[in-house]
């Protein structure tokens, strides 16, 4: 058993902090900056929460951030009362926000001067993987660092790999937002070519998810996405700060990404519709309006 702290209670953050407790057995204290939602944590999983990031730090292990963007990423963690400012010698930073490569180096960085291992470990999986403890974790950092991480992590995941050096695991995670945003579009696109083609979509989609066409989106998103409902994950306006983060990137250094730019395009015009809290599979609605 470890002493952990856990720094951001969402969707994502408020299960894997849970698993952590329940599945990894460990001491965990949390912060969140809604205070109500990390009392109503600690009642649930019996465990204790703390006033700032630096007090639920302290003499921790490990500590896990999962957080909105860089900004918040750099206050919970190296700003007033971050982390790092309560965190020992020999401990880990694991932080599990969707960020740039940049802000994971530059607290690899800030992490190393105070003694401090630290791995970015981006997620991927959704509110369910992270309820059903099954995300794929992509981490970046010093190998001996990671060996000591891997069976904390293990309780909120069923993929864990080290993926290089910091910053690694954020490229990753970019390559899966890229890959997911031009499967989904692709997908609406097929859905409502078949609807206006006058296809019965199930039929449709149990011949051709067996081939070739076959994905986890066709998979898990058809049914809700031809009934119109838009409510199963991870939110529109999160994806937008993915792909933000992705072609800010790309513009670095050097990649051509012209789908994932049309999409993010795309994206925005759901938002335009109101659409900012839907799930990503909206991009039907936008071919539908």
């Amino acid at each position: 058993m470890a002493k952990v702290a856990f720094i951001g209670l969402g969707v994502m953050g408020f299960p894997m902090a849970g698993h952590l407790k329940t599945k990894g057995g460990h001491d965990v204290t949390v912060y969140n900056r809604t205070a109500e939602k990390a009392v109503a944590w600690a009642e649930k999983f019996s465990g204790k929460s703390a006033p700032t990031p630096a007090e639920a730090a302290s003499g921790a292990d490990f500590v896990f951030v999962c957080v909105g963007n860089d900004e918040d990423l750099r206050s919970v963690t190296s700003g007033k009362n971050g982390v790092l400012h309560g965190m020992k010698p020999g401990s880990v930073l694991i932080d599990n926000t969707t960020a740039s490569a940049e802000v994971a180096r530059e607290l690899y960085a800030a992490a190393k001067e105070k003694g401090v291992g630290f791995i970015d470990a981006p997620v991927s999986g959704g509110q369910a993987g992270a309820e059903n403890g099954v995300l794929t974790v992509m981490c970046g950092g010093d190998e001996a660092v990671f060996d000591g991480a891997r069976p904390v992590i293990d309780a909120y995941a069923r993929m864990v790999g080290l993926m290089g050096p910091a910053g690694s695991g954020q490229l990753t995670k970019m390559v899966n937002q890229i890959c997911i945003a031009g499967l989904v579009q692709g997908l609406a696109e097929g859905l409502h070519f078949g609807k206006r083609a006058g296809l019965d979509i199930e039929k449709v989609v149990e011949v051709i998810s067996k081939g070739a066409a076959g994905s986890w989106q066709m998979e898990n998103r058809h049914k809700t996405m031809n009934a119109g409902k838009y409510d199963f994950g991870f939110a529109v306006d999160w994806m937008r700060k993915d792909l933000g983060i992705v072609l800010t990137e790309a513009r670095r250094n050097g990649a051509k990404l012209p789908v994932t730019a049309v999409v993010d395009q795309f994206y925005g015009d759901v938002q335009a519709m109101g659409g900012n809290r839907w799930d990503t599979s909206s991009l039907l609605a936008r071919l539908e309006k």
